[in-house]
């Protein structure tokens, strides 16, 4: 049977492994609109569907500044957090 310290190493490292693989495909999403995006568009009048567009890709990857920022700063806590229980149980076990 696990013990409690085991218990916390095991749910920290499983939490961050999720909260790394949202992070990771919320910058593949953000990579793929990315390459959607143009730099320059050269439209007339009859054309402003593409405008229109290219405004809906750019909101969609401005939506995604925040949770990226926030997922990368809990994984970060995570990791470090895990890493600070793996040392503090291997220093407790001599």
């Amino acid at each position: 049977m696990l013990d409690v310290r085991s218990l916390i190493l095991m749910l920290l490292s499983s939490s961050w492994g999720v909260i790394t693989v949202v992070l990771i495909c919320a910058l593949v999403y953000r990579g793929t609109l990315s390459s959607m995006e143009a730099d320059q568009i050269f439209l007339d009048d009859a054309e402003q569907h593409y405008y229109q567009e290219q405004l809906a890709i750019i909101a969609r990857m401005s939506r995604l500044r925040g949770p990226i920022i926030a997922l990368s700063l809990v994984s970060n806590i995570l990791f470090l957090t895990t890493i600070g229980v793996w040392i503090y149980q291997g220093y407790s076990s001599f």
